[in-house]
This record gives C-alpha cells, structure tokens and sequence, in this order.
C-alpha cells in the first residue's frame, strides 16, 4: 500500500506503466470508486473485490497487457469479422 495526497497522485502512479491488465480501488465512497476506476487504463477493474472473474465477464488488458479479451462475446468478436451478404432470388427491378 502506498500513501498518497489526491485521487490524481494516485490515477498518476496506477497508470504510470507499460501495462494494464487489472485495477481495483476499495473505498467507501461509490462515487469516488467509480470516478477513479474511470480514469485507471486498465482493462478489467474491481471497486471492494478484486480478481472475480466470473465466465460473463470480458477479461483482458489495456497497452502491453494482452490483446483483446477473453471470455464473453468480447472474445468472439475478437476473433470475427462481420460481413453482409444480400441475396436478390426474384426479378430485379431496378439495378444500379
């Protein structure tokens, strides 16, 4: 645990590195959890727990930690490329 002076020193510190794969922030103060967690580059954070990952869950990190997620429809989409195709079966009436 590391002192600090403002809610800034402590965003400056967390996000002052090459990774971020995880945060939490415990408090009382829901808001103040909530407008820190906001600021932290981190891809998966807690607010009062830390390191529950239920299967639901996108998991992964931001910058050097990790490409894209795992778990969720996150992963899948990570892995996909959406592409539409539109079939005519009858008569075309006005072609471009």
């Amino acid at each position: 645990m590391l002192a600090f002076e403002s809610e800034q020193d402590v965003i400056r510190r967390a996000n002052d590195t090459e990774f971020g794969l995880s945060a939490g922030v415990f408090t009382k103060d829901i808001q103040r959890a909530h407008r820190v967690i906001n600021q932290l580059q981190a891809g998966t954070c807690w607010i009062n727990n830390y390191n529950i990952t239920p299967i639901e869950m996108p998991f992964g990190g931001y910058k050097q930690s990790g490409i894209g997620r795992e778990n969720s429809l996150e992963a899948i989409h990570h892995y996909t490329q959406v592409k539409s195709v539109y079939v005519e079966m009858g008569n075309v009436e006005a072609p471009y």
